[in-house]
């Protein structure tokens, strides 16, 4: 995409804005339905589905978009409130940069339930590091394999953005990363297969139990 052609599509998002917003009423209009979309992807991701139990505790998390594909790779030790706020955006920038109605799939992993078929010294490892930097560590592995942009660079104060050089981090999750490789290995397994699974017809999520996918696009059908 040239310039001229980026400077008119985004002249037409903030007409279409304006449009959206033109009077109070309208504002309110587009405020309700917003959270109603976010509200609603972000029960999909958190609550109970098919029988399967609701998203608690530690897990690993990935955002894809139209277009642009796979954008963020997160992990929270809070699913129960983290995957509910991630749509809204009141405590996670993503929301701000892409909106949730362009997400195209949001792929979960309940990585602790990944542990008994990793090695056992990386079980016993995992257990001494405590889940806090294990997540954070399986987040920089993931992050390393499948280079998310918007994890590849910082705001800063500025107003100008930074490359991140992931692999020259010194972050905890960094420095662990390479003591839970088998664990890593059996996250991207379960990663790859949420993120080929097909759309259902009648249905905004596919739970496998160690991990789910929920497709927001779906919703606008």
């Amino acid at each position: 995409m040239d310039d001229q052609t980026h400077d008119d599509a985004y002249r037409g998002w903030r007409a279409s804005l304006t449009t959206l917003m033109g009077d109070p009423a309208l504002l309110a209009r587009w405020q309700e339905r917003r959270f109603q979309f976010a509200h609603r992807v972000g029960a999909l991701l958190a609550e109970s589905h098919g029988g399967g139990p609701a998203m608690t505790g530690p897990v690993l998390y990935g955002v894809f978009a139209a277009g642009a594909g796979l954008c963020y790779v997160g992990q929270t030790q809070e699913a129960e409130r983290r995957l509910r706020d991630l749509p809204v955006g009141e405590s996670h920038h993503l929301a701000n940069t892409v909106p949730p109605e362009l997400w195209e799939r949001v792929i979960v992993i309940r990585w602790p339930l990944l542990l008994p078929e990793a090695p056992p010294d990386e079980q016993l490892l995992a257990e001494e590091m405590g889940r806090t930097v294990c997540g954070l560590a399986l987040e920089h592995a993931l992050q390393m394999a499948t280079a998310p942009p918007l994890n590849s660079r910082r705001r800063r104060m500025s107003g100008e953005w930074q490359p991140r050089n992931l692999a020259q981090s010194r972050s905890r999750g960094a420095i662990h990363a390479q003591s839970v490789q088998g664990l890593t290995q059996l996250a991207l397994a379960a990663w790859s297969t949420l993120a080929e699974v097909e759309i259902p017809e009648r249905s905004s999520v596919v739970d496998i139990g160690t991990g789910r996918v929920v497709f927001p696009t779906a919703l606008h059908q």
